[in-house]
């Protein structure tokens, strides 16, 4: 994350209109072993992570366009988000491992370079001269080589649907406070307020995290907080959680048991309120019921703390260990083409914002409220594992979770954290 917040103008100057989309979580589509396909047949693998319907088929459309290009045969391989990121360690380690991936930029993607499993795709940069300043910095590692290609990036939010709303009588909330009183009121209509899917997609309550985080103590506490200077125990991160308790009677208590896909669903429904999520939520929404879905800003809790919000940023890396490097970072730089983008946008829900500068896609209600949203903000962060690393994420998810179901042994659990957390630092 470092360097975003600062360059966060030329970010958003150099992103303008919606392009590519958003990496979703899903079910396993297909799987084989990794790197297969690669070694012998001229054939790059791709292993992917967007598995929801709309997301897999949009990249069966990339991946159908390079092939005709006359480069290396791409072979896609999609496996559902979460298995994808307990294996990536092992994909990144194996003796064959695939050659590109999609993933995320910033700090996760630098804990991989920094053990030397990333491909360095330096001259790929040479020529994405248009890409702002802080995309750049967002894909070079630690050591100064570019690590990543990215493709897009987009923005969370409290999602709910607006004719609901309309027949709950309320409007959007702007602080706690009334966040609060909009949660009591919808509750009195016997509808759960809030949404949230657990079931194998724990990490979605980092979003909660993250956001008082950043609400109360500020983005700068927060990345340092992911980054090892600080402590889960601090009385600052205490304060995080008293506040998160005076929401939890208005969680969907059946939402710890099904994953966010099934939460999408609750809130299109109308069997709860509202959804602090990102936008990939669309690949697994029908898109007849678009039109019909809002959202509003994370409420603000402390008015003197600079506003941030959550732009996580998406895209590709590669093995270092990758058959052809070359053909590796050809089929890199067709990704980052508005051509490429673009295609992705029109095959999928098309709620992301490209990273190429010259991608066009339409302009949507939602997109332009949700750009003017990141562009009033003060800082910009990424996500838990995204300002931290994918093996610190499962800390926040046993932490998180257990809150959630215990919140009276807080004590014990930001305790248990900080020991959890200690050693994968200093791994």
């Amino acid at each position: 994350m470092t360097g975003l917040a600062a360059d966060r103008r030329t970010f958003l100057k150099g992103l303008g209109v919606l392009g590519a989309a958003a990496l979703v979580p899903g079910c396993a589509t297909s799987t084989s072993s990794p790197g297969s396909g690669s070694a012998a047949t001229g054939e790059l693998s791709l292993q992917s992570n967007l598995s929801s319907e709309q997301a897999k088929a949009a990249m069966e459309k990339v991946v159908a366009a390079y092939n005709k290009t006359g480069g290396a045969q791409v072979k896609l391989n999609t496996v559902a988000s979460e298995i994808f990121r307990t294996q990536l360690p092992t994909y990144l380690t194996s003796a064959n491992p695939p050659d590109v991936y999609t993933w995320y930029a910033g700090s996760v993607a630098d804990s991989y370079a920094k053990k030397d499993l990333l491909l360095d795709v330096t001259s790929v940069w040479d020529g994405l001269q248009n890409y702002p300043k802080s995309m750049q910095t967002l894909s070079t590692s630690s050591t100064g080589q570019k690590i990543f290609v990215p493709t897009s990036y987009y923005w969370w939010g409290m999602f709910y649907r607006k004719s609901n709303f309309a027949k709950w009588g309320v409007t959007p909330p702007k602080t706690w406070d009334e966040f609060l009183q909009v949660c009591r009121t919808i509750q009195g209509k016997g509808v759960p307020p809030i949404g949230i899917g657990l079931g194998d997609t724990p990490w979605v309550a980092s979003a909660w995290f993250d956001y008082l985080n950043i609400r109360i103590n500020g983005a700068p506490f927060h990345r340092d907080l992911l980054a090892g200077r600080g402590r889960f125990d601090d009385p600052k991160v205490k304060a995080v959680f008293t506040k998160w308790r005076e929401a939890l009677p208005y969680f969907d208590p059946k939402g710890k048991s099904f994953p966010f896909q099934e939460a999408t669903s609750a809130l299109l429904a109308g069997k709860t309120g509202m959804f602090l999520i990102g936008t990939f939520f669309a690949d697994s929404a029908p898109k007849d019921a678009l039109d019909d879905i809002d959202f509003f800003q994370f409420p603000i809790i402390d008015p003197s703390v600079p506003v941030a919000e959550e732009a996580p940023t998406d895209g590709y890396f590669a093995s270092k260990k990758a058959k052809d490097p070359e053909a590796v970072k050809k089929f890199m730089a067709w990704l980052a083409t508005a051509e490429a983008q673009e295609l992705y946008v029109e095959n999928s829900s098309g709620t992301a914002i490209p990273a190429n500068p010259d991608g066009k896609a339409a302009d949507t209600p939602l997109v332009t409220k949700g750009k003017a949203m990141i562009e009033g903000a003060a800082e910009l962060t990424q996500f838990f594992n995204r300002d931290s690393s994918d093996a610190l994420q499962p800390t926040a998810d046993t932490a998180l979770t257990k809150f959630l179901d215990k919140p009276d042994q807080l004590d014990q659990i930001l305790k248990d954290w900080q020991t959890a957390a200690e050693k994968v630092f200093k791994a």
